[in-house]
């Protein structure tokens, strides 16, 4: 899959992924700021920002106006905010290419902020955060990530918590756009049906200009310092348990990281894992269970997620924990690592078949890594990989002393589940 990357004259980093089996184009913006780059009093502006941009602009003064603009069209557009990413998507017809370009430079650059639609901002985002404090499937991972990376910006919601999004000042989140939101700090990737000579003519109309001089602003690195299992116990009334349970591991750009990611698949990748198969299919446990790995640009996380039986909770962590250490001593089989890479090469096409997934796909490692990896570049580094790199990778990662549990439950003792992740020796307490 070909692409090219290219600079403009303001810094701006310009992708094209071109596709002719596609009468599409997606446009994507993507800047390095998110939940980790906040400091605790305005946790949550990152996110703010991205909710405000849709709100109006001097040319197109209301949402109703942005939305009906791309409606008229059929195209498919959104936002997201990431703990180191904040990104804008248009996905259009590939003729009306330049429209999308007009309304993502406008609401980049133009938005209003107005004061009432802060106000009604608040309500909404709030709202947001209710939702996701009453489901457990989606609090729970930021949980865990709270017990890897206590005292870290990276441990922080990305929602914030509701007191900071009452209180935070329109000039607190104009300061803080302001510092992010110029031409020099967006990676533009277009992937789909189009001329390369007039994406670069848009790309220069639309994003070509100078702006301000940006103020160089870094996250804080994580310090990484734990010598003991942590347990986080978040209490609620709920008939399934919701558990992660996991290891700091390796940064994005980690030479590590793709036995990593073998390892995990081997682990809970699928319905034909290890832990798949014990949890679930033997035993009965859960619904569902998975293992994954999450990334950075200077740590990640290897973990495990559950649904259990709330009865039989300690004997899925139990199982969970025997099924690592196994992993851990014995390494894995030939067949194992040949169905997972395989598994990888066949997820990697499947995720790969429109423009959307393809931005995204050389947007994020431009962003992120500075560099970026095409599928059969990827594919090659994990075809490389052998048994002995898996068995050395999880010796290196699946260490008691790095244990992380965090449990949504009506559990409210910790001292019986330190007692369970004692597992190194001999093997998790019965």
């Amino acid at each position: 899959m070909a692409y090219k990357k290219i600079k403009l004259k303001n810094n701006l980093r310009l992708i094209l992924a071109p596709l002719k089996e596609t009468k599409a184009v997606t446009i994507l913006v993507l800047l390095p700021v998110g939940s980790r780059y906040e400091s605790k009093n305005i946790n949550g502006v990152s996110h703010f920002v991205e909710h405000l941009m849709f709100k109006g602009t001097e040319r197109r003064p209301t949402s109703l106006d942005l939305t009906k603009t791309l409606d008229s069209v059929g195209a498919e557009f959104n936002a997201f905010t990431g703990k180191d990413q904040t990104g804008y998507y248009i996905k259009i017809s590939a003729d009306k290419v330049e429209l999308a370009f007009d309304l993502l430079s406008d609401i980049l650059f133009n938005s209003l902020f107005k004061s009432e639609d802060i106000e009604k901002e608040r309500g909404v985002i709030t709202e947001e955060i209710n939702m996701f404090q009453d489901n457990p499937l989606m609090l729970i991972h930021g949980l865990f990530e709270q017990t890897v990376f206590p005292n870290s910006s990276l441990g922080q919601l990305i929602s914030g918590p509701k007191s900071v999004i009452k209180k935070i000042t329109r000039d607190q989140i104009l300061n803080y756009k302001n510092k992010f939101y110029c031409p020099k700090n967006m990676v533009i990737t277009v992937a789909g049906n189009f001329s390369q000579q007039k994406i670069l003519s848009l790309a220069d109309k639309y994003f070509g200009l100078n702006g301000k001089k940006m103020t160089e602003v870094n996250f804080e690195s994580v310090k990484l310092t734990q010598n003991s299992p942590r347990i986080n116990l978040f209490f609620k009334d709920t008939k399934q348990v919701q558990m992660c349970l996991g290891f700091s591991a390796y940064s994005l750009a980690d030479k590590n990281i793709f036995p990593l990611y073998l390892l995990a698949v081997i682990l809970g990748g699928n319905m034909s894992s290890r832990l798949f198969t014990t949890i679930r299919e033997k035993y009965g446990l859960a619904y569902y269970i998975k293992a994954g790995v999450e990334t950075y640009q200077d740590t990640g996380l290897l973990m495990v997620q559950a649904g259990l039986d709330k009865k039989r909770a300690k004997q899925g962590i139990r199982l969970i924990l025997e099924e690592l250490k196994n992993i851990k001593d014995n390494g894995v089989s030939h067949e194992e690592l040949l169905a997972a890479k395989e598994f990888l090469k066949g997820k990697l096409v499947l995720d790969l078949e429109d423009s959307e997934s393809i931005a995204d796909w050389y947007g994020r490692q431009e962003l992120l890594l500075g560099k970026t990896f095409t599928p059969a570049e990827k594919i090659k580094k994990v075809s490389s990989i052998s048994v002995e790199q898996i068995k050395k990778v999880a010796q290196d990662i699946i260490k008691q002393r790095k244990l992380n549990l965090a449990l949504i439950s009506p559990f409210k003792d910790r001292a019986d589940f330190f007692e369970l992740l004692k597992f190194e020796e001999n093997g998790p307490k019965k």
